[in-house]
């Protein structure tokens, strides 16, 4: 870690600048300090595709790593004031060298990723939009939480409508339908309260 540290460099973004923009070359590793970092698509005809949302402690920017001649194809954009520690390529390749454990948690990072980018891309291509964020939901329980948990959503519900290809309305009904439904009750602060885990899934069915 400490070696880690000597080869890194801290930037700070302030709101609404980009780390990176598609079509950029890059050969840095980002790993969020503070902050929070979207990661998002443009189509040809200009819609955003929301792709993930970095907190502390998550990393972008791997793709490049292992292709030195590829760009982006995302933008990455800080919400908040954000700090990143940047790792130029030739030295994460070195780490990865000298500590395969680094290059396992890479690996098993960047499949979990290909599996939610997987399965985010069956969701808006066959199911309908109330599935899609009864899922979502659901996605973010945590085993200990219960089955009747409050949970707090990971961003702004602009956010999941782009993240789930839909637009901000169309989410705000569907989150007042399963309101209206006694599925599930808005809290303030992006909390919500799932009265009965079952039941909602069996709702998104």
């Amino acid at each position: 870690m400490d070696r880690i540290a000597g080869k890194a460099h801290t930037k700070h973004y302030q709101k609404g600048a980009f780390l990176f923009r598609s079509q950029e070359k890059d050969d840095a590793l980002y790993i969020v300090n503070r902050g929070k970092v979207r990661i998002y698509r443009l189509s040809d005809s200009g819609k955003e595709q929301l792709v993930r949302i970095l907190n502390p402690g998550d990393f972008t920017g791997e793709w490049t790593l292992f292709n030195p001649d590829a760009v982006h194809e995302e933008y990455a954009e800080a919400t908040r004031d954000t700090s990143v520690c940047m790792i130029q390529q030739h030295d994460v390749q070195e780490f990865l060298k000298e500590y395969p454990a680094i290059s396992l948690k890479l690996l098993g990072e960047m499949s979990q990723r290909l599996e939610k980018s997987a399965r985010q891309t069956a969701q808006v291509a066959v199911e309908s939009v109330i599935t899609r964020l009864v899922l979502f939901l659901a996605e973010n329980v945590e085993p200990e939480m219960g089955n009747s948990p409050t949970i707090t959503l990971p961003m702004a519900k602009k956010d999941i409508a782009s993240y789930l290809g839909t637009t901000p309305e169309t989410i705000s009904r569907k989150f007042g339908e399963l309101e209206n439904e006694g599925l599930i009750q808005q809290l303030s602060g992006k909390r919500i309260k799932i009265q009965d885990l079952d039941d909602l899934l069996l709702y998104s069915e």
